[in-house]
């Protein structure tokens, strides 16, 4: 009877993309086996992928595998999703090279694929992390000791996949995705020399056309230094989260200090199922949405552009509900351990209860200029409540003027200004008192208890 093997696999990325590194820890009947290994530019995704590759070269073909992964993107990949990519004969997919690559070690091999929540204190994922960084940590070794001159004179323009660091990743250099092709061996000196220059610097956020090219991902044109705001909207097929509903657009623009920077990212997604009636809502219709990427394939980009920010979003329990739920199927942190979240709607609600608080409904209370709202846009609307958030927080004032711009002086005067000005203090007229003191009698009457706007 065949031995059964235990592998823990893992990724991981300085950077994403940057500096890499894979590990897998084997676990047989009578013995443990640690093995690693490391890219110097590479992606995350391409190193969980790695390590489930290596993993199972690793083990006799006839033993059975029971694979644990943290990553849904590989999981879900080589049991579901593989299946589609093959008819359509690997179009539009990302990684395909491996993705290619970890089929065929597979085949006619008995392999059980687990998913396995990552950083959760499990001995035999935390072993696969320490393992992938080890990995990355060796492959810097390596070039800090001059390595990296002798890969980039063996370099050509499909560096990456000739594989000069040894790792042998694939036997043809045909399956190379055109984002991830470098042009030449000077582009690729330069992008290790960057890499042993300053490792630990923080990572710079990517091209979007290096990740994929759907992703649209503008530039501050502000150089303002503090904590970041993104408001952010999503759009969905449908309105639950559990019923396997999809996002299938996401837009977020950037501000500091009660400025809007021009930073932003917008894409659209295939949810891999027909939008429906919503379409009535957003006009994305499904002929628009079959070429656009899948959320695991925009996954990590857009993760490292929202991580680490406060998110402003209007009802932002929806948006956030659906975020989570994605970003967990590609096997990253539900997004609300990663960011602060504020709810303009909750906002809204504690500052006029009883009445409405829709986005148009605030739109016009505040007296913001109209835009074109035939059909509802994630981007659009994000610029709207960006209008309306500082609209509720008492107007586009700047409060750290030092942190702008000399090119924003003009600016910055003006807000200056704006501060000595009283705002107005719009109070209810009698039939709105009224229909306030209704809706809490209303509201008491419901629940049996007190409402805590009641006198």
């Amino acid at each position: 009877m065949s031995q059964t093997i235990t592998l823990y696999v893992d990724g991981a990325c300085k950077g994403n993309p940057g500096l890499g590194g894979w590990g897998a820890y084997i676990i047989t009947e009578s013995e443990e086996h640690k093995i690693c290994g490391g890219e110097a530019e590479t992606t995350n995704n391409r190193m969980e992928l790695t390590a489930a590759i290596e993993g199972v070269l690793f083990c006799p073909a006839d033993a059975k595998l029971v694979i644990w992964t943290d990553s849904n993107y590989v999981k879900q990949g080589i049991t579901e999703w593989i299946h589609g990519w093959k008819k359509k004969n690997w179009k539009d997919v990302k990684n395909p090279d491996l993705w290619k690559k970890l089929d065929a070690v597979c085949q006619g091999r008995e392999i059980e694929w687990n998913w396995i929540k990552g950083h959760a204190g499990h001995a035999g994922n935390e072993m696969a992390d320490q393992l992938a960084n080890q990995g990355a940590e060796e492959m810097l070794m390596q070039l800090k000791n001059g390595k990296a001159d002798d890969a980039k004179k063996k370099a050509e323009s499909d560096w990456l996949l000739n594989d000069p660091f040894g790792l042998d990743l694939t036997d043809s250099d045909e399956d190379l995705p055109d984002e991830e092709a470098l042009d030449d061996d000077a582009m690729a000196a330069a992008e290790v020399n960057a890499l042993v220059e300053d490792v630990t610097e923080p990572a710079v956020q990517p091209s979007a056309a290096a990740i994929h090219p759907k992703i649209v991902i503008t530039s501050a044109t502000l150089d303002i230094q503090g904590p970041r705001q993104l408001i952010l909207d999503t759009e969905t097929t449908g309105f639950y989260f559990q019923d396997s509903d999809r996002i299938i657009e996401i837009g977020a623009i950037e501000m500091i200090n009660r400025k809007l920077t021009g930073s932003s990212i917008h894409i659209y997604i295939n949810p891999q199922k027909p939008v429906g009636e919503s379409e009535n809502i957003h006009g994305i219709s499904d002929d628009f949405l079959k070429d656009k990427p899948l959320y695991a394939e925009i996954a990590d980009t857009l993760f490292d552009y929202l991580k680490g920010a406060e998110i402003i979003a209007h009802n932002a329990t929806f948006d956030m509900n659906f975020l989570n739920m994605e970003f967990k199927r590609a096997g990253f942190p539900a997004l609300s351990e990663v960011c602060e979240v504020t709810d303009t709607l909750a906002m809204a609600k504690s500052k006029h209860p009883g009445q409405k608080n829709s986005l148009d409904a605030l739109v016009r209370r505040y007296e913001i200029p109209q835009r074109d709202r035939t059909f509802h846009g994630a981007l659009l609307d994000a610029e709207i409540l960006s209008d309306v958030y500082l609209a509720m927080t008492g107007g586009q004032v700047s409060f750290d003027i030092d942190a702008l711009t000399h090119a924003d002086g003009a600016q910055a005067e003006m807000a200056r200004q704006a501060v000595q000005i009283d705002l107005p203090v719009i109070l209810p007229n009698a039939e709105e008192l009224t229909e306030h003191e209704n809706w809490v009698k209303q509201f008491e009457e419901k629940h049996g208890t007190p409402c805590l706007f009641a006198k």
